[in-house]
């Protein structure tokens, strides 16, 4: 399953990710799941985690983890949520150094820039979502990779798309 979807700025990226989020603490089985963030520089990758965080309910401030990786979040009682920036990744196994692979159960939520610096050490993504800036707007486009992530696309409502 694909979707696609303009975005005229920042706040309809942070609208549409948090209602993304909402919709997946709707699903019977939102206990997990894997999103991979793609684009270029300044494309949106981090201000999408951040509105998905703020769907959840997290209300604190959200940056980039360039330099530390992964940073934590516990928006939701029972769900753990990692966001993870893998830009300065010189090598995938650096990943697998860090026990990341730790952080990919069944109960975690992970946010993941730049997953092509270790695509070989990660899960499959649930989702893809590839940003493409276009003037002051963003061209989106989700991909389902697994069931999962078809259920959670599939229940997007038209107001989003």
């Amino acid at each position: 399953m694909k979707h696609s979807v303009f975005l005229a700025d920042e706040a309809a990226l942070l609208k549409f990710a948090a209602s993304m989020a909402q919709n997946w603490l709707q699903q019977e089985e939102s206990n997990g799941l894997i999103i991979w963030l793609q684009g270029d520089l300044g494309a949106g990758k981090t201000t999408f985690a951040r509105g998905f965080l703020h769907g959840l309910g997290y209300e604190g401030v959200v940056k980039s983890p360039t330099y530390t990786l992964v940073e934590p979040y516990e928006p939701v009682p029972g769900v753990s949520c990692y966001h993870f920036d893998l830009y300065r990744l010189a090598d995938a196994e650096e990943l697998e150094f860090t026990g990341a692979r730790d952080y990919f159960d069944d109960n975690s939520l992970c946010l993941i820039e730049w997953p092509e610096k270790a695509a070989a050490c990660l899960p499959e993504p649930d989702i893809e979502v590839r940003l493409v800036l276009n003037n002051t707007g963003r061209q989106m486009t989700l991909i389902a990779g697994t069931d999962r992530g078809g259920a959670l696309l599939a229940n997007i409502g038209d107001d989003l798309l």
